[in-house]
């Protein structure tokens, strides 16, 4: 049996993440995520969708990264009325997204004259299409289809989509999280499958400080403690910031470092740092048994949430040293710009960079070495130290995503493995090496290719 595969987002590009499986009778959508960081993404992202709404049938969400989720309310406003299955923390943590995401951008909309993407109408129509399930329920769809979520080991609830029809197999793996994670268990391997479509971010780099990332953030605390200075963490509101803050707690609990004050400076890392307390279950099992023990792993001495902007502002009056953690992880927008202007400035200062950068983001300049930029219309100096952990990613480096699918591809030759959801150069390093390294018939799609498959 026939069907086509299209490659409408995600391809060429880390962000926007949308892809489409229409076997004839039924059409799936596997994730409906914003273009991000590209000076042109809001105009992208405003754009029609080159399939008709209307006519897709399900969709499957992977996680709740605003980069696959964050069109699903313009997807539903341009006539989507189809269902829409995650696990039950991805849903959680979408609508908590959701509702950040549209106070922003109404903002924006108001200060330029334009209309948001979207309105609250279509968020609360999403989410009433929206249904849940754990991983490896099986879900039972039309024209034979049956699918099942694995543990994707990228953020709480992150999930690959396994879908089977007449024996065929074909998985995406959304995002693919990095080993190992302070919070969250390994990815599971995928087996048996025909057609592999899969994330490429770090498809061309190794991390070689995840051993090692307790080690470096701890040097750089001592470091801001030894100068009286300010420690910088532009962090991912979801993921990143938890697992950053257990690993201080684990720090300061163990006496590894004397306490400091610690500002997590973030109305949506404290509202989804609330979904992970409520959501054990996901965690992995030596983390669930340190909270069974009795262990708050998101609190300790020193630490405060700081929730309004007025709080936010009292941050610079306290010239001891001390930990911003704040949003957003790429700086490109969020309070953080607000501190950045502040303190990078400031000799003492250490900017942490703990994530991928993409290209043309505030944090992508620092990375590379800017010694002056702009933020919101100031001319900012770079004084400060720009240091980077890449052991804190939450995606999978070249050589994991290797062994994932060597791992699953040992026993069962896939017919394909397509590679998207990277920059172009990330994509076509690790079709090369698939290709060469395991044999493993792997292409780069390019964007809005449709690709006949037999499923």
């Amino acid at each position: 049996m026939s069907s086509t595969l299209g490659f409408y987002g995600g391809v060429g590009s880390v962000t926007g993440a949308n892809f489409m499986l229409d076997t004839g009778k039924l059409a799936i959508l596997v994730d409906c995520g914003l273009v991000q960081g590209d000076k042109f993404a809001q105009r992208i992202n405003e754009q029609p969708f080159v399939y008709n709404p209307a006519k897709v049938d399900v969709l499957f969400v992977t996680h709740a990264h605003a980069d696959h989720i964050g069109r699903i309310p313009k997807l539903v406003r341009d006539g989507f009325r189809g269902k829409i299955y995650s696990t039950e923390p991805t849903k959680d943590l979408a609508t908590i997204m959701f509702d950040d995401a549209l106070h922003i951008m109404e903002m924006e909309a108001k200060q330029e004259e334009r209309k948001p993407l979207y309105s609250q109408n279509d968020i609360d129509l999403a989410l009433s299409l929206w249904d849940t399930t754990g991983y490896h329920e099986e879900i039972n769809l039309e024209d034979d289809i049956t699918a099942i979520f694995t543990d994707a080991g990228h953020i709480l609830g992150s999930a690959m989509v396994q879908l089977t029809r007449h024996g065929k197999k074909i998985v995406f793996t959304g995002d693919i999280g990095n080993v190992p994670q302070p919070l969250l268990d390994r990815p599971e391997v995928p087996k048996d499958y025909d057609y592999l479509l899969m994330e490429s971010v770090y498809g061309d780099r190794v991390h070689e400080e995840v051993e090692e990332r307790s080690a470096i953030l701890q040097h750089y605390i001592e470091e801001t403690i030894r100068k009286e200075g300010t420690l910088i963490i532009p962090a991912f509101s979801l993921e990143r910031t938890q697992g950053i803050l257990f690993e201080i707690n684990n720090m300061v609990e163990s006496g590894a470092i004397q306490p400091i004050k610690t500002y997590l400076d973030s109305p949506l890392a404290i509202r989804v740092t609330d979904v992970y307390q409520n959501s054990p279950e996901y965690l992995k099992p030596e983390v669930q048994e340190q909270i069974k023990n009795g262990d708050d792993i998101f609190s300790f001495e020193g630490l405060s949430f700081t929730e309004t902007v007025k709080e936010s502002s009292q941050i610079a009056k306290f010239g001891g040293p001390k930990i911003i953690i704040a949003g957003a992880g790429m700086s490109h927008g969020g309070r953080i710009r607000s501190h950045e202007k502040r303190f990078l400035g400031d000799k003492r200062t250490t900017l942490l960079l703990v994530g991928y950068q993409t290209v043309g983001s505030l944090g992508r300049l620092l990375q590379d070495g800017a010694k002056q930029v702009w933020i919101d219309g100031v001319s900012v100096p770079v004084k400060a130290e720009v240091a980077t952990i890449r052991g804190f990613s939450g995606h999978a480096d070249r050589n994991q995503l290797i062994d994932l699918v060597y791992g699953g591809a040992q026993d069962y030759q896939p017919k394909q493995v397509f590679v998207a959801m990277g920059e172009e150069k990330s994509s076509l390093f690790l079709t090369q090496r698939l290709r060469d390294y395991l044999g493993v018939n792997a292409i780069a799609p390019d964007e809005n290719e449709e690709i006949e498959i037999d499923f």
